[in-house]
């Protein structure tokens, strides 16, 4: 006879998660693949380097032109991250 589970695998997956600290490098990983689905293939083609660093979102845009027009749009970049994660990580976008 089994045994019923108290908990669901999503809820055991969570705790896995925030026992061994899991989040951020989580979080670093779906930003990239949100990256090219969010902003296209064009901006995607652009950018040389993206990273995470104590909720700070670096991104290294090869093409001036575009790094200006992206820096002006930073707000609009952050939030449209953290509705797409589900939660606040992103503080601030970094452009160089």
């Amino acid at each position: 006879m089994r045994n019923k589970n108290d908990q669901s695998i999503s809820e055991v997956m969570k705790e896995m998660i925030q026992e061994y600290r899991l989040g951020p490098q989580l979080n670093e990983s779906r930003v990239k693949n949100l990256w090219n689905e969010l902003m296209g293939k064009t901006i995607a083609s652009y950018t040389s380097h993206i990273s995470v660093r104590k909720n700070v979102l670096y991104l290294t845009i090869l093409s001036a032109p575009l790094r200006h027009e992206l820096s002006f749009a930073k707000d609009k970049i952050r939030d449209l991250l953290n509705v797409e994660l589900g939660e606040t990580f992103i503080k601030e976008v970094v452009i160089r």
